[in-house]
């Protein structure tokens, strides 16, 4: 068994060119997993690697590096926009859970129920890849690709996620539904960004519903209704049953299919009355 700790990404990409490694960042969803005897695995920790920390803003957006701790996102000075990246963020398990659990390990574990990737897919965001061959880039919806899967190759390391800049002033934000409050994997959640005019009309609309698919979903049918449309309390009226038909919800210990359905709907007409509200 190996253990390995690079201080630089160069090092890092260089190890998982080599070979088969499993790559270790917080270490809060890894390690869980791996109760009882010991795993004979080959283990990569990247949690030394200074460069891949922090948020950092330019004319184009903003780059957050795929190590950030939740308890930074937090924290962070950001605009409204990122209000709901900033709610799930405090939802990712306790406190000493947002210290150590990153913003790339919570997309690279790809769970269904992942409290980031709602209000990361609201907001546009890109991720990007890098191995010894150079980067690459992607939208995250095409990142994720179910349940624990993702599209990036064993030879790659997620670097950072980057949000583009909105053409318009904008808002997000987050709802979570649970057993309890807090400590509590999502029966169904949801996260949206609205952006709007000078005229006070939707400019563009981006809804996520995660907890009720195999992976998180935007809701085309409900962005392209609202666009156009006064922000306004009717708004949340544009939410139709239909507008959900792409979410598949599961029946499990936390809840019935049809009840996510339903639950999912109540959330996203709460969430767009909260954003025209703002």
């Amino acid at each position: 068994m190996a253990y390995l700790r690079p201080h630089s990404i160069e090092e890092a990409v260089g190890a998982l060119a080599a070979r088969p490694l499993i790559v270790l960042a917080g270490g809060t969803d890894h390690f869980p997993a791996r109760v009882g005897p010991r795993a004979e695995e080959d283990i990569l920790d990247i949690s030394a690697i200074a460069e891949m920390r922090g948020i950092a803003e330019d004319d184009r957006g903003w780059r957050i590096g795929a190590l950030t701790t939740w308890t930074t996102v937090a924290q962070a000075d950001l605009p409204p926009l990122f209000d709901g990246l900033k709610l799930a963020a405090r939802e990712v398990g306790g406190a000493q859970i947002q210290n150590r659990g990153t913003v790339g390990g919570n997309l690279c574990n790809a769970s269904p129920a992942a409290d980031g990737i709602p209000p990361l897919l609201s907001l546009d965001a890109q991720v990007e890849l890098v191995s010894a061959a150079g980067p690459r880039r992607m939208p995250l919806a095409d990142f994720v690709q179910g349940n624990r899967r993702t599209a990036r190759r064993g030879d790659e390391l997620l670097r950072a996620i980057y949000v583009p800049r909105p053409g318009h002033l904008a808002r997000g934000d987050f709802l979570k539904l649970g057993a309890r409050r807090y400590l509590v994997i999502s029966i169904a959640m949801a996260a949206g960004v609205i952006e709007r005019t000078g005229e006070n009309t939707v400019a563009a609309a981006r809804i996520a519903v995660g907890a009720c698919s195999a992976s998180a979903q935007r809701l085309p049918a409900l962005e392209h209704a609202m666009l156009g449309t006064p922000i306004d309390k009717s708004l949340a009226m544009r939410v139709t049953p239909a507008q959900l038909d792409a979410l598949a919800p599961i029946d499990d210990i936390r809840g019935s299919g049809a009840y996510r359905r339903e639950a999912a709907l109540t959330l996203v007409r709460r969430l767009v009355g909260r954003l025209a509200a703002a």
